[in-house]
């Protein structure tokens, strides 16, 4: 059974009877629903009664419900009011335009305004590099959606894709020191959403493409790479091949085996999957299957291809091994799960080889559960918060774009990805590295400007960089 989640968090306020055992009642139906309580809080204390919040963690939004209607028929105890917690963080949006400096006198208005600000301009007319140290460009991210392919939602469109890319620019600023603002575009049309992107570049450093759906997702970000001088990121592609990546290199350690060595089954054929692919061939992967609904790819296979699996039918699965997922992973090392909910049983993890490596990844409900899994994969990893072994692209992209930022690069290439990706899975050392910890949390001080120096140091070897890079990553206090 899924555990709860802080996804699905609820403070209910009660007015509970002052007579001895009352608030264990409560705190016993809670627990006895399946709540995970995490605070008790008094918020006011009458003649007869006792005001309190109580917060407590649900599976799902049903399951919120059904604690709420255990505690409602106690006697002596009234519900005055529910708030789901997620919503509360979200009111009014997560993220603000604040100003550097304040403007409190007629010589800072003539400065930071007209007319002083005309010389500025000038300035950047002369020289068009400058805008990178007299504006907001050299610390500026566009986080750019169409909203067709959110999370596990899919095509929910842009004004509902906003709250996620929001919440992506409130990470980039506050794990990375990095300015980001959601750009959510009321088009799917690709020459469309290439046109906007590259009218409103001047302003940014980079651009962060998200959840745009495949295969319309590589189209714009090959043109805007082509046609932009500023880097351009697809992060449920390269994000997700990069922290992958990381993971499995320390897995690998635990069960002492060889990238090159091991059969890495996929489930997912889509942009994700597509780019973590190719990023584990370049480094040293040699045995890939993926799988759709309709089981393995294979070279000649017809029927429901599309142009991504027809490059995994071309370029993986060697031995033309066809059949379902169980099939494919019969006698396997790796699964890679960026598909869905319930696409893997035990028994088919049962049937993969000596300590099975499972990345489950499908969020917000992934292939198979941990719970399912039990002691059947040597290590176990999800994409979510709540179990060990998070695979997360917060680890990734907060850092990778400060260094690219820190460097000014021009753009982004293979070379930084396997860079990042080693330098996230060298900040577990030997005597931290257990099956229950192959990845570091996003809420380690290290992650970012590690990853920030890998990408700096390999844009400026590579020859990307417009400016020479900086020891590390800019320190960020939180």
């Amino acid at each position: 059974m899924q555990a709860p989640s802080a996804s699905y968090s609820l403070t209910v306020r009660l007015e509970i009877q002052n007579r001895p055992g009352m608030l264990g009642r409560v705190t016993s139906a809670i627990g006895k629903a399946g709540g995970d309580i995490g605070a008790i809080d008094l918020v006011q204390v009458g003649k007869t009664t006792i005001t309190r919040d109580i917060s407590f963690k649900a599976r799902d939004e049903r399951h919120g419900q059904q604690i709420v209607e255990r505690v409602r028929p106690l006697s002596g105890v009234k519900v005055v009011n529910v708030s789901d917690r997620t919503f509360l963080m979200h009111l009014g949006g997560k993220i603000e335009v604040r100003g550097k400096m304040a403007v409190k006198t007629r010589d800072d208005l003539s400065m930071a305004y007209t007319p002083g600000v005309a010389r500025v301009c000038m300035a950047i007319h002369k020289d068009p590099e400058k805008a990178y140290t007299l504006t907001i460009k050299q610390n500026c991210v566009a986080v750019v959606t169409d909203g067709t392919a959110v999370l596990g939602l899919g095509d929910i469109g842009p004004s509902a894709a906003q709250p996620v890319m929001e919440g992506k620019a409130l990470i980039f600023k506050e794990f990375a020191g990095v300015d980001a603002f959601p750009i959510c575009l009321a088009t799917k049309d690709v020459d469309e959403i290439v046109a906007v992107v590259k009218a409103i570049s001047p302003v940014f450093g980079g651009i962060n493409l998200e959840d745009i759906s495949a295969p319309r997702c590589f189209d714009i970000e090959q043109r805007l790479q082509r046609d932009l001088d500023i880097p351009v990121f697809h992060d449920d592609q390269h994000g997700t091949a990069v922290v992958v990546l990381a993971a499995l290199l320390n897995a690998l350690k635990i069960v002492k085996k060889r990238l090159g060595d091991v059969r890495v089954v996929f489930t997912g054929a889509g942009a994700s999957a597509t780019a973590t692919a190719k990023l584990l061939m370049k480094a040293g992967a040699r045995h890939i299957i993926a799988c759709d609904r309709a089981g393995a790819l294979y070279r000649g296979r017809t029927d429901n291809m599309n142009s991504m699996k027809e490059w995994f039918a071309r370029h993986t699965n060697e031995k033309k091994i066809r059949g379902s997922v169980g099939d494919a992973l019969k006698g396997a090392d790796v699964y890679i799960g960026l598909s869905g909910p319930g696409v893997v049983s035990l028994k088919d993890i049962k049937g993969m080889s000596r300590d099975p490596i499972v990345f489950a990844m499908a969020n917000p409900i992934p292939e198979i559960l941990p719970e399912e899994v039990g002691a059947a994969a040597r290590v176990m990893a999800t994409g979510r918060s709540d179990y060990p072994n998070q695979i997360n692209n917060s680890c990734c992209f907060p850092g990778f774009f400060r260094g690219l930022l820190d460097v000014r690069a021009r753009r982004v290439n293979d070379e930084m990805k396997l860079a990042a990706a080693h330098a996230l899975a060298g900040i577990v050392s030997k005597e931290e590295l257990s099956d229950e910890y192959i990845t570091p949390s996003m809420f380690d001080g290290r992650v970012v400007p590690t990853v920030a120096q890998a990408v700096a140091e390999t844009a400026g070897r590579t020859g990307v960089a417009r400016r020479r890079p900086r020891a590390a990553g800019v320190p960020v206090t939180r």
